[in-house]
């Protein structure tokens, strides 16, 4: 098995009485996309600073590429960034951008043209070495940055919310663009985000992380699919949270009820005991819409409601919902067919989910089984 390209160890970073970074251990495989997901203060720009050398752990050690961080500088660490705001020059033409840390190094003019040269041709902009760098669209800059970072041979690039200043059109290109060039070059990418659309299209693994630690760490697929933690369920995709009481659990699967008194049914994940404070999460598209009863799959509960509102967004078109008895909104994704591309706002309607589609968490602090 190859040594990780990076791994840290027990990392502890606090300001004060605040504590950052809370004992996190994690490795990352060699030519891999790792991204760090979660929310604004949860400590995942103070992770991404400490591996680039700016800031020192106060405990735990870092290691890239095998070797141990401990005093390296920053400028002597086989790291590159690329941050959100894309720092070039424009008072240099973008080969010379793209040169600029090879000169750092002492590279000769005629090498450091010629790599420049070739490191443009890969990311696409062959050619446009004598630009100015404001004759280039957003996306243009954004791939100059990335090839200024990967000229230098770095074993990772670290990527600070590197999309976060484009506009949304530009952005959801720059993601495929992105994996792709990782793919291509092999460099290991190590990507800081709170989006987690960014996230979940870009990377092999994902750490999702809150008050400076990890709640899981996993692939696209095993956060969307099988969240670990409450935290997870709710922070990774569009869910629908339903809190309340077991009211039983039979076979895997626990009886919530809720204060307003709607009762579904959701597969257990942990111990949990008839009478314990609990919370489901089910998404918007596993459950199934119909306007009778017979529409929907025989065998799952049902349940009556009426449209509250429609939300259309093309693909990802949904609609709002009110569970007649205990007035809740769920929300619940349209199908792309058309087939209720008619619905209007009070139409009765009916709606239901397979249980073991939906998961079901004990509330902190909450009695188990």
């Amino acid at each position: 098995m190859s040594t990780p390209d990076l791994e840290a160890r027990s990392l502890v970073k606090r300001f004060g009485a605040y504590t950052a970074v809370d004992t996190l251990s994690f490795s990352v495989a060699r030519g891999s996309f790792f991204s760090i997901l979660g929310p604004s203060g949860c400590g995942k720009t103070t992770l991404l600073r400490m591996i680039a050398g700016f800031i020192a752990p106060d405990e735990g050690d870092i290691l890239i590429g095998g070797n141990s961080m401990a005093d390296v500088a920053p400028n002597r660490r086989p790291v590159n960034m690329v941050f959100q705001q894309l720092a070039l020059f424009p008072m240099m033409s973008v080969g010379e951008n793209v040169a600029f840390g090879l000169a750092r190094r002492g590279v000769a003019r005629a090498e450091r043209v010629k790599k420049s040269a070739e490191m443009l041709e890969r990311v696409g902009l062959g050619g446009a070495g004598h630009k100015a760098v404001d004759e280039l669209s957003g996306g243009q800059r954004q791939r100059v940055a990335i090839a200024r970072s990967l000229v230098l041979e770095p074993t990772l690039l670290l990527l600070d919310e590197p999309l976060g200043a484009l506009d949304l059109k530009l952005r959801e290109h720059m993601k495929i663009e992105l994996k792709q060039l990782q793919a291509a070059f092999g460099t290991t990418f190590v990507y800081i985000t709170h989006d987690q659309s960014e996230a979940l299209v870009l990377s092999d693994h994902v750490g999702v992380m809150n008050k400076g630690r990890f709640e899981q760490l996993g692939t696209p697929q095993e956060l969307y699919y099988s969240p670990a933690t409450p935290f997870v369920a709710g922070f990774v995709g569009s869910n629908n949270k339903i809190a309340g009481r077991a009211k039983s659990v039979q076979g895997g699967i626990v009886e919530l009820e809720s204060a307003e008194g709607w009762s579904i049914h959701a597969q257990a994940h942990g111990a949990i005991a008839a009478g314990a404070a609990v919370e489901a999460f089910v998404r918007p598209e596993v459950a199934s819409l119909g306007r009778t009863s017979s529409e929907l799959p025989a065998g799952h509960p049902q349940y009556a409601a009426t449209v509250e509102s429609l939300l259309f967004d093309g693909a990802n078109s949904a609609v709002l919902v009110r569970e007649q008895k205990s007035r809740f909104e769920f929300r619940i994704a349209l199908p792309q067919t058309g087939r209720f591309a008619d619905l209007k706002v009070g139409e009765a309607l009916q709606f239901g989910f397979d249980p073991a589609r939906a998961v079901c968490f004990p509330v902190a602090g909450s009695p188990s089984a």
